[in-house]
Parts: C-alpha cells; sequence; structure tokens
C-alpha cells in the first residue's frame, strides 16, 4: 500500500499507508517539437489527447513483490502500456520492495512535444544499499512511451548526483515536474530521508533544470528554517510554471515535534542550479492556527497556477498545504488544510485557513482519525479554484471504518465555500468496506479529478473514477478505469495508489 514516512503519522497514520545513467537528460534548454507530438499536456503518445498514468507500486512483476509497475492508459481508445523496469526501454531492474510508482510526474522535458513519464521508486536498493532510491525517466514518441530517447534514472550512486546512496534515503519518494513561464523544462526529486552530518532524515530535493542536478535542503544559501532531525523535508512537492513548494511535515516548531512546515521558491536559479528561495510556512507563520505536536503540515500539497491575460501564468500561484494530524477539538487527527495565494515575487496572503470539515456552509463534521488533508489535488477552471481534499479516515459506521471520501470546494476569491462529498457507495461505484483509504490518490486535470481506489472491494482490487470538478455530492463519475476492463490488463495489487 502507499507507505508514508516513517515517524511522520504515528500509529494512526501507518495504519493508512499500512543501470547508471550514461550521462544527463538530453536537452539544456527548449528543443524544436518532433513530428508527430503535438505539445499537449500528459500526451506521451503525441497525438493530442490527454493521457492517464496508473501506479500500482504493489504490483508483481516477474515473481517480484512490490516490485511496482504503472498503466498508462492513452487517450480516445489508443490502447494501454505497462510501464515497468523488466522492459528493455526502462532503466534497471525489477526487484522485490523496489515499488516502482510510489511517485508519479509529467513534463515535455527535451521538448520534443511527446510528454514524457517520472516515476519515483524510494525503495529501491542503489546496489547493496537499501531503500536508497531512485527515479526513472521514460520518454514519449508517436509510438508511445519508449519509443523515442533512450531512458534515464537518478540515484546518488552517480557522480553526478550530490551525497552517495544511503539506506532509507527515499530519493524518489515525491517527484514534480512542469515548464516554468518561460517554456524551460524542469523537474524535483525529494528526498526526505537523507542523513546531513549527524543530522538524521532531515531531508532535501534535487531540482534538475538543463544540465544541472542541484542540490537543496535547508543550510543551503536562504532557504527557510535549519535542518532539524526528522524534518524529513521534500516529503511533498508541488509546482507551477512560476513556483515550486517543498513539504517538511516533520519539521518542529519551537517544542512542537512534528508541527510541519513547507517552503515556497521560484524558477530562477543561482550559479549552483538551485531555485530561489522566497518563503517559508507553518501554521503560525502567516498565521492559519497553531502549529502544535504532530499536526504534520505539509504531508500533501498541491498547487495551481493565477491565470493571467498574457497565458503564461506570471501572476502567481494557489498553494494548497495539508495538515492531516490536526486536532480540531476534542477530535484528534481530524485533519485540516490551508489555501494561499502567492504572488511570482513570493508575497504571501491566506485565501482560507484552517479549512476543515466543520467549516461553515460545508456538508460534513469533523471526526477524530479522518485524516483530513493527508492527500490534495487543484485547478483552476473558469478562473476559480477547485480544491479536492482527501479524507481517508472518514467512516459512517463501525462497519466500515476507514473507508475515505473526498471533499471538493469551490473557493471563491473572498474566501466563500462551496462543497461537494464522495465516499464509497455515494458517488465512488461499489459498496463501502472497511480500509479503502479513499483519500489517499488524488489528482487533478483541467476538466477532471482523477480519485484512485487502490483498495477497493472485489478479487482483484483498484480502480480509478474520474469525476467533473462541477460534480454534485454523490455524483457519479464520468470515466473509470479498472484492471481487466475496458482493454486494461487483468491482476495487480493495489491498482490506482498513484495517478497523474
Amino acid at each position: 500500500m502507499r507507505m508514508r514516512m516513517r515517524g511522520v503519522g504515528g500509529a494512526c497514520a501507518l495504519a493508512l499507508s499500512a543501470v547508471l545513467m550514461a550521462g544527463l537528460l538530453p536537452w539544456a534548454g527548449v528543443a524544436s517539437a518532433a513530428a508527430g507530438c503535438s505539445g499537449a499536456e500528459s500526451d506521451y503518445n503525441g497525438d493530442g489527447v490527454r493521457d492517464t498514468a496508473i501506479a500500482d507500486p504493489e504490483a508483481t512483476v516477474g515473481g517480484r513483490a512490490d516490485a511496482g509497475s504503472v498503466t498508462v492508459v492513452y487517450g480516445g481508445g489508443a490502447g494501454t502500456v505497462q510501464v515497468h523496469q523488466d522492459r528493455a526501454w526502462v532503466s534497471g531492474t525489477a526487484e522485490a520492495g523496489d515499488r516502482f510508482g510510489h511517485a508519479l510526474a509529467q513534463a515535455d522535458l527535451n521538448g520534443d512535444g511527446c510528454s514524457d513519464l517520472i516515476v519515483g521508486a524510494p525503495y529501491e536498493a542503489v546496489g547493496e544499499v537499501r531503500d536508497a532510491g531512485a527515479v526513472y525517466v521514460v520518454h514519449g514518441s508517436p509510438e508511445g512511451l519508449g519509443g523515442g530517447a533512450a531512458p534515464t534514472n537518478y540515484n546518488q550512486g552517480q557522480s553526478r548526483v550530490a551525497g552517495s546512496a544511503e539506506a532509507g534515503d527515499l530519493f524518489g519518494y515525491a517527484v514534480a515536474a512542469g515548464r516554468t513561464s518561460s517554456g524551460t523544462p524542469y523537474f524535483a526529486m525529494g528526498v526526505p530521508g537523507e542523513d546531513l552530518g549527524t543530522v538524521r532524515d532531515a531531508g532535501g530535493f534535487f531540482y534538475v533544470r538543463g544540465s544541472s542536478v542541484a542540490w537543496v535542503d535547508q543550510a543551503s544559501p536562504g532557504v527557510p528554517g535549519v535542518a532539524e532531525q526528522d524534518d524529513r523535508y521534500g516529503a511533498s512537492l508541488a509546482a507551477t510554471p512560476v513556483h515550486l513548494a517543498v513539504g517538511s511535515p516533520g519539521e518542529a516548531i519551537g517544542a512542537n515535534t512534528f508541527a510541519g512546515g513547507a517552503a515556497v521558491f521560484s524558477h530562477t536559479t543561482d550559479t549552483s542550479g538551485r531555485p530561489t528561495p522566497l518563503t517559508g510556512l507553518d501554521q503560525a507563520a502567516p498565521k492559519v492556527g497553531a502549529a502544535e505536536s504532530g499536526d504534520r503540515f505539509g504531508t500533501s500539497l498541491a498547487m495551481a497556477p493565477i491565470p493571467d491575460t498574457s497565458g503564461t501564468y506570471k501572476d502567481g500561484s494557489y498553494l494548497v498545504i495539508g495538515a492531516p494530524g490536526e486536532d480540531l477539538g476534542t477530535a484528534a487527527d481530524a485533519g485540516s488544510a490551508s489555501v494561499y495565494r502567492v504572488t511570482a515575487s513570493g508575497t504571501v496572503a491566506v485565501l482560507v485557513a484552517g479549512l476543515n470539515q466543520s467549516a461553515p456552509g460545508t456538508q460534513e463534521d469533523a471526526q477524530p482519525g479522518d485524516f483530513f488533508g493527508q492527500e490534495l489535488a487543484a485547478t483552476v477552471q473558469g478562473g476559480t479554484l477547485k480544491v479536492a481534499v482527501g479524507v481517508p479516515g472518514e467512516e459512517s459506521s463501525d462497519e466500515h471504518l476507514d473507508k475515505g471520501g473526498v471533499q471538493i470546494f469551490e473557493i471563491a476569491a473572498d474566501g466563500t465555500l462551496t462543497d461537494a462529498w464522495l465516499d464509497p457507495g455515494w458517488g465512488i461505484p461499489g459498496m463501502p468496506q472497511q480500509q479503502m483509504f479513499v483519500g489517499t490518490s488524488l489528482a487533478a486535470t483541467p476538466d477532471t479529478l482523477l480519485v484512485g481506489v487502490a483498495y477497493g472491494p472485489g478479487e482483484v482490487p483498484g480502480a480509478v473514477h474520474g469525476y467533473e470538478w462541477t460534480v454534485e455530492s454523490g455524483g457519479a463519475p464520468s470515466l473509470t478505469h479498472r484492471p481487466g476492463e475496458g482493454g486494461l490488463p487483468a491482476g495487480g495489487k493495489a491498482f490506482g495508489a498513484e495517478v497523474r
């Protein structure tokens, strides 16, 4: 199942999760689009139709349990392809416990007009070093994934990647990618288990742009905060053409351990290739609540570019930060999320402070152990911000403990809210059962909210459902991807644990 950072969430959160490269990526700027590649986002085969990548990091590959696999569903009925490390066009070899697909991102990294798939495998062994982690890039082409440029991979056993591979680094635990407002491709890779000297699990991330692979941590110049044990800096990442956000859910705020924090960077780089730090955030600055032990603020992040008249998104970004361990009164671990507006220069304004299920005018009630904010997705549609919040600990009765759900908010410019609710048996197809943990896998497209149900009912669990952002409470999905249906290969163990 979808593992969470050790020590970040305690027993309740654990119940919810219970080949060297030949060189750097072959781009230093923006290339011309290749014939047959549309330039559309999330289009791996270049036909102009959005494709969907669905991970099963617990999939058995070649008899090796939890090696992990990603199924890509080409849009417009153009078929599917399974991506894993036993493919000749994917670097490395599938090994037990790699969890290939734990994290996913996409971007046109080599500028040929076809999207490239970026896959995190944080439990990959590097040599004999367990759980060191790696990230894999599989390039798109008019023939689909694997038909284009040679694959690449990144790990800390490589000479051009800073540091050394160490047990528990979890390189690739989070990934984010895209193009800047000037059109330059980039991607980031979180390494939340990285030790900095004697400081264990301080964490950091790599920022890849052009020929540069730059390391950033809380000891880097200008970066807010101090590198401390258990910060887990880089455990979550999100980005827009203007900004990169980095979560540190283990951050101590004063004496409050695992209170959590986040930082925002611009894509402007220094001479070492590091992005420019703009601001740090926690629940006290700017104030959206109180920083308390175990809040885990920064466990999840979502960003959406603020539309502007130029079409280059230079006005800034909306940023949503989840704190699934937030206590609301006597409701322990009910969870919350805060919504910000960040200008291009890094000025932060709070749009919604401490959004939770007891917010005025909304349809649900905050309960202990809901873990509201464990996962997030966001987009701007028609000029209005839409935010989906995962609530994997939601339950309607003792019979359906931790069945989970998803709350979808429409947030006006003045912070006014309207919402809709989906859960198993009420918009999420199928009968509810215990420990489905719906709400641990979400992704946003401009038109569709994707909800992964990796632990659903049936002999072979797993599905991904797509909903219009305007869906009403209990509304039906507009699309469903399920193993063994619609041309998708049968089998798997946690299909939909991650989706992009």
